[in-house]
Formats: C-alpha cells, sequence, structure tokens
C-alpha cells in the first residue's frame, strides 16, 4: 500500500487567506483620455519648432510656386491652347486659396469681436453708466440682428427697453432676452459631446481610438458653440480657439478633477468600482462638459451675471441619463 506524499509548505504556520495582503486600490478614474488630449493640443511649440516650420513652409511654397511657373511656361511653348488652360486652372486655384484664406481672416475677426463686445461689458459694468450700457447694447443687438432663433428676444429686448434707466439692468436685460436661448442650444451641444466621448470611452477598446474621437468631439463642440455666439471661424480659427480653451483648463489646473466632483458623477463613483473602463468614460464626458463651458465663458460676448454658469455636474446629469444602465446591470450581475 503506498503512503501519502506529504509536501512541505514555505509559509508560516497559522497562516490563513486573511493574512494576505490587500488588493491594491488603483483609486478613482481620472480621465487620461481627455488629459492625453489636452497635452497634444494645449502643448506650446518651441521658438525653434515655429521658426522650422515657418522655414519649411516658405520652402515648400517657392517650390511649388517655381514648379507652376515652369509647368505653364512649358505648357505654353510647346501648345498654346494647352497653355492657356493650365494658366487659368493655375489662376483658379489662385483664387480659391485666396478665398480661403478670406473666410479665414473673417473667421478671426468674428472672434475677436466677441473678445472685445466682452471687454466692453465689463467695463460698462465697472462704469455703471447708462450712456456706455446702451452703447454695448446696440453692439450686441446688431450682432445678432437677422438671427430668427432670436427675433422672438429681441423684439421682447425692444419692447422693454425704454422702462429700463439703469446700466445694470439694461445688461442684465440684454443678457436674458439674447443670450439666454444660445446658452440653451450650447448646453446641448455640451450634453451631446459629453456623452459621445463617455461613451466611446467605455465601450470601444482601441488603444488611441478615444483620444481622437475625444479631439474631434471637442473641436466640433467648440466650433458650434463659437458659431452660436457669433464667432463662427475656419478651421484654423477653430483650432486657435480650442488650443486657447484647452490652454486656460491647463493653466487653472480646471482638467484635475476632485474627488468630490467624481463622487457627485454617476452615484459617488459606483461605475468607477464596478468598471473601471465606465468611471473613465464618465470622467473624460465630465472634463469634455468643463471644456464645453470654458469655451462657453470666452465666445459668450457678455460674461455670466444674469444668468447662472452652468455646472458640469448638472450637465452630466442630463447627457448621461439611461447611457450605462444597461451596462450598469451586467456588470451587477457579474459580480
Amino acid at each position: 500500500m503506498a503512503k501519502p506524499v506529504l509536501i512541505d509548505l514555505d509559509e508560516a504556520p497559522g497562516q490563513t487567506p486573511s493574512d494576505a495582503p490587500p488588493v491594491p486600490d488603483l483609486g478613482l478614474p481620472q480621465g487620461r483620455t481627455m488629459t492625453a488630449a489636452a497635452s497634444v493640443v494645449g502643448a506650446q511649440p518651441s521658438r525653434l519648432l515655429r521658426v522650422a516650420v515657418w522655414v519649411l513652409g516658405s520652402l515648400f511654397s517657392f517650390m511649388i510656386s517655381v514648379a507652376l511657373y515652369d509647368f505653364v511656361s512649358g505648357m505654353l511653348a510647346r501648345n498654346s491652347l494647352l497653355g492657356w488652360v493650365a494658366f487659368g486652372l493655375t489662376g483658379l486655384a489662385i483664387a480659391v486659396l485666396l478665398l480661403l484664406a478670406l473666410r479665414e481672416a473673417l473667421g478671426f475677426y468674428r472672434l475677436g469681436r466677441l473678445d472685445r463686445l466682452r471687454a466692453e461689458v465689463e467695463d460698462s459694468r465697472a462704469a455703471n453708466l447708462l450712456k456706455p450700457a446702451t452703447k454695448v447694447t446696440d453692439h450686441i443687438v446688431a450682432l445678432y440682428k437677422g438671427r430668427a432663433d432670436l427675433r422672438w428676444g429681441a423684439a421682447r429686448l425692444a419692447e422693454r427697453r425704454p422702462d429700463v434707466l439703469d446700466a445694470d439692468a439694461l445688461l442684465n436685460l440684454t443678457e436674458v432676452e439674447l443670450l439666454g436661448p444660445l446658452d440653451m442650444a450650447a448646453r446641448t451641444e455640451i450634453e451631446f459631446a459629453a456623452r459621445r466621448v463617455a461613451t466611446v470611452t467605455a465601450i470601444v477598446p482601441l488603444a488611441l481610438a478615444d483620444v481622437v474621437v475625444a479631439l474631434f468631439s471637442n473641436l466640433s463642440m467648440i466650433r458650434k458653440i463659437a458659431a452660436l455666439y457669433g464667432g463662427r471661424s475656419g478651421t484654423l480659427g477653430s483650432l486657435k480657439l480650442m488650443r486657447r480653451v484647452f490652454g486656460h483648463l491647463l493653466a487653472t489646473g480646471a482638467l484635475a478633477l476632485g474627488d468630490d466632483l467624481i463622487g457627485s458623477i454617476a452615484g459617488g463613483g459606483l461605475l468607477g468600482k464596478l468598471s473601471r473602463r465606465f468611471g473613465e468614460g464618465v470622467v473624460n464626458g465630465a472634463l469634455t462638459a468643463r471644456v464645453g463651458v470654458t469655451a462657453m465663458d470666452l465666445c459668450r460676448p457678455m460674461p455670466f451675471a444674469a444668468l447662472p454658469r452652468p455646472k458640469v455636474t448638472n450637465l452630466m446629469s442630463r447627457a448621461l441619463t439611461g447611457v450605462f444602465d444597461g451596462f450598469v446591470g451586467s456588470e451587477v450581475k457579474g459580480v
């Protein structure tokens, strides 16, 4: 009869599973997707890099110009008809480039006009005089003249304006009647972008795909918010505004969500405890909402005074209503 095999264990006598070290706590989600997107957009290029880009761009433009000149000259020498066709197409291409440059310049002008109006509003509030407030109100009314979505608010402002004899009251009335509907539309855009970023971060497992979606969603959101407030810009203007928004957030440290804010979203971080990916989605959505609110601050022709500034928690509660319900249920069953 075979004897039982005894295996000596190296563990100390009397050791139980309760004596094992605890599982390390990975902490709450930190929104790495939005942090990576902010580092890409908000990074300031060095002076050497800017000079290198300018030199290489100038060299490339010069090469293209010489190549086009040689091409058109050669075609004219070979065949006059084909040469004039090439000359016409080249002129048409140059005209299109000039139109694109003009559109970008108009976009920068619109964004600058919003900045000037916001500075005028702040100065008139500080002076607390009716005449400067009236002048600023006229400028804002002219900015939104012809907007079908603000026709009712403009009519109410024109009706009630003669009865207002106080500078702050006139500015508050202008903000409520003209910017109130625009704020609601901007909130809708922010909620949609936050929902998309949160969902993609939670579902898509591909590396860098969530960062690309976050960048695209934030750029689209910022561009639409600027267009709502009258700052419709081109591609370069939108990129500059996006850099400005992310630069402001990085400078103020607003991209670091506190534990209290994370706890107030999605039931005290329940999503983060059930699934870290869902928790990251919620935090990235919250950071997107914070980007949208900052874009409102920078694109609004009037600072928030009579109307409340949107809160991230309120935006997220509306944006994520019902989004993760099915996922949370499946995670709870798997626990």
